[in-house]
């Protein structure tokens, strides 16, 4: 009767370890459980740890809740402005509702997959091209609500969207070449110009100091002097003292000018019918005396 006891006990333990071992799950702590018993939802998804299910007859499926990096394959399309260009892009993701990630959708990643692809190429359609190249924060925040919408649905979330790179045809990459040097050479030209009239200004306002002050430029030229000899690879020479210029030029500049005057005015010369050498004769021979006129004159008296 013992014996019985004993035999029915350990086969009892071993049924109870061989059920314990068949419905005994572990799940970790980035998952979630979900449990359909005869192919029903079976309450709340199942927490981090050890659990029980009942074998054969329900069954537990785990879904990662992990983020989830997914690249987007390079989309071919044309801008706004006509513009054929080639975008790939890489999003990242999340279940948030693992019960709907397994009933509402047959393969979530598949579907967020196919959405983003088509949602980048809506907005390649819609965007200009400067827009992709400079303007991508925009870009992305549209793209994330585009597929975000749809998406909430399924029990996932869209973390971010972010536009990788964006391949451009090489007559266009010359073109903005082009673009880009033409306009670099106008700012230089720009810039190169204010400087000459900033140099001109300065310029003016030395020359004025200096005409002020005469010994300013002899001092200047002395510099300049310096500053030639020190290259030492250039002669400069000085005919003429520096000193010597300036005493002709202050001696010219007191020096009168000769003036000539004539007794009779330009009324007189014309009533008498004489010349300018005439006139300078009389003027001449005033201190000696009277000087008959010419024969032949109709002054006669």
């Amino acid at each position: 009767m013992l014996q019985e006891l004993l035999v029915t006990a350990a086969t009892a333990a071993s049924f109870g370890v061989v059920y314990v071992a068949a419905a005994a799950r572990i799940v970790k702590q980035y998952e979630r459980g979900v449990v359909f018993r005869l192919g029903r939802l079976l309450g709340a998804p199942r927490e981090p740890g050890f659990t029980l299910v009942v074998p054969g007859i329900d069954r537990l499926r785990k879904v990662n809740m992990q983020i989830v990096t997914m690249p987007v394959p390079a989309q071919d399309g044309i801008t706004r402005d006509n513009v054929t260009v080639r975008v790939d892009a890489v999003i990242y993701f999340k279940v948030i509702d693992a019960a709907d990630a397994i009933v509402r959708v047959e393969d979530y990643r598949f579907a967020v997959s196919q959405m983003a692809q088509t949602s980048l190429r809506s907005i390649i359609g819609k965007s200009d091209l400067d827009d992709l190249l400079s303007n991508r924060e925009k870009l992305n925040q549209g793209l994330e609500l585009m597929i975000d919408s749809p998406a909430v649905e399924w029990g996932v979330s869209i973390d971010r969207v972010e536009i990788k790179d964006v391949s451009l045809p090489e007559t266009m990459k010359r073109s903005m070449a082009r673009q880009a040097e033409a306009d670099r050479e106008r700012r230089a030209r720009v810039i190169n110009a204010d400087a000459e009239l900033q140099a001109s200004k300065k310029l003016a306002e030395a020359a004025g100091v200096m005409s002020e002050q005469p010994a300013a430029l002899q001092l200047r030229l002395l510099q300049t002097v310096v500053a030639v000899a020190a290259e030492k690879n250039s002669t400069l020479v000085l005919p003429f003292p520096v000193e010597l210029l300036r005493f002709l030029e202050r001696a010219a500049q007191q020096a009168p000018e000769p003036e000539i005057q004539s007794p009779h005015g330009p009324e007189a010369l014309q009533a008498r019918g004489t010349d300018t050498t005439q006139v300078t004769s009389v003027s001449d021979s005033q201190g000696s005396g009277p000087t008959p006129p010419p024969s032949g004159s109709p002054d006669e008296p």
